[in-house]
């Protein structure tokens, strides 16, 4: 199943993807070069907090020297755990992901699924209202007289106490005509054109399990997370006071987009925000602060492994789009991407990331997807300024809101970060945050 998973378009038959990358590359090449720059990563990255391909390089040297040792280390740890209960053989990639989970459990005697009686959904929903009312002020009214296009869905209006800032449409529930995962949709932008204020109309969409007869719908952890995300996401759109819709919300710097959404998955990890809301949904009883403590502790495990996988997903897309010819017509497709890679588990033949990268070559993150990484430094640092003035502080909170959120895409993010923390953003901030240097 892991080999066929990890096949996906680079097989011999009409599914293979292999000449449409070498042609998308070419493209975009020609792109470049049409509008005067060497590649399309050189021409793209002005779009972008990080400016070059040099910088982003360096970003990702950076990391990859930082967690390195760590992902090595984490292998051999795993490998230890596999031969002690009778793996007698070279771990593979798919061996190394049951015993790495196996050891998860073991070390930190946890099982996941534990902690979904304690996440109700409407209780994580109002958790979350709940922590924006503090942060901002913000209070959510379901609305029941705005049509909705499905009959799960709930809207909410949205005020600050002060004004009407928009509409909240949440989709929580999987459908059979409805694609899986987690986003945000911003139906219609904040924008104040000709002295006329339009507030925004925005979805935020997951696929949660639907409460049954007798049971609620209960979310994982990671659930909880992703929620937390995507809302992130919408009241970056819902908070901002811009003039014009194409700087507005979330239509920001490539870089720069996922850094107000990854700063509150932070919240997700401080007991007291947990015991804001998450109540068994039978008893009553507030989370154990021991499963906190284990939710906190497992937060971790992998680190420099799970780096070190982004560090080689973004080194990849960078190494497409910094080509200055066409790829070679000898090499193939799954070559040239391991070619590029830190693999530190053996080559499996027929496996290729990039036959189903779709990120880069459909997704709109060409020479982009460093950019998980870049955000996951600036919310590192920026979490920092919360944790130290403390994570209720309104102050901050409000500082955070008008120097960043509500400034969409009218200034340039750098400008926007030195406002908001008072110098330039901490490369070591994440490392610190991930245990690779010391606090």
């Amino acid at each position: 199943m892991w080999q066929a998973y990890n096949s996906r378009g680079n097989r011999s038959n009409g599914n293979n993807n292999s000449d449409i990358i070498r042609r998308i590359v070419q493209l975009r090449l020609e792109q470049a070069r049409l509008l005067g720059y060497p590649d399309y990563a050189s021409y793209s990255l002005t779009r972008t907090m990080a400016q070059t391909p040099a910088t982003v390089n360096a970003f990702l040297a950076r990391l990859h020297a930082a967690s390195l040792p760590f992902a090595k280390h984490e292998l051999e740890e795993v490998r230890d755990y596999a031969r002690s209960n009778g793996a007698d053989f070279e771990l593979q990639s798919w061996d190394f992901s049951y015993y790495s989970e196996k050891l998860k459990k073991e070390r930190y005697d946890f099982d996941s699924e534990i902690l979904r009686p304690y996440f109700q959904l409407e209780k994580v929903r109002q958790g979350i209202f709940d922590l924006y009312h503090t942060l901002y002020g913000l209070t959510f009214d379901e609305a029941s007289d705005i049509e909705v296009y499905q009959e799960d869905v709930r809207a909410y209006r949205v005020n600050d106490g002060h004004r009407f800032m928009g509409v909240l449409y949440l989709d929580m529930f999987p459908r059979s005509n409805k694609r899986s995962g987690a986003w945000m949709t911003e139906f219609r932008p904040q924008s104040a054109v000709g002295g006329h204020e339009v507030r925004p109309l925005i979805q935020v969409v997951c696929n949660f399990s639907k409460p049954t007869a007798d049971k609620p719908s209960l979310l994982s952890f990671d659930e909880v997370d992703t929620f937390m995300h995507e809302m992130g996401h919408a009241m970056h759109g819902m908070l901002s006071d811009v003039h014009c819709p194409s700087v507005s919300g979330t239509s920001v710097r490539h870089d720069f987009v996922e850094m107000p959404s990854q700063v509150m998955e932070n919240w997700c990890y401080e007991t007291d925000f947990l015991n804001t809301f998450a109540r068994h949904y039978q008893t009553g009883e507030p989370i154990p602060p021991q499963y906190i403590d284990k939710i906190r502790r497992c937060e971790n495990y992998l680190a420099g492994w799970l780096c070190l996988r982004q560090l080689n997903f973004g080194t990849v897309d960078m190494a497409y789009h910094t080509l200055t010819a066409p790829l070679d017509a000898d090499e193939s497709i799954e070559h040239f991407e391991h070619r590029q890679m830190t693999e530190l588990l053996p080559t499996v033949d027929g496996c290729c990331a990039s036959t189903s990268f779709t990120h880069i070559f459909s997704g709109g993150y060409a020479a982009g997807y460093y950019g998980y990484k870049w955000a996951e430094v600036l919310d590192a640092d920026i979490f920092s300024r919360f944790k130290a003035d403390g994570i209720f502080n309104t102050a901050t909170a409000r500082a955070f809101r008008d120097k960043i959120l509500s400034r969409g895409g009218s200034r340039h993010p750098a400008s926007l970060f030195r406002d908001f923390m008072n110098r330039d953003p901490d490369p070591d901030a994440l490392l610190r945050r991930c245990g690779f240097t010391e606090q």
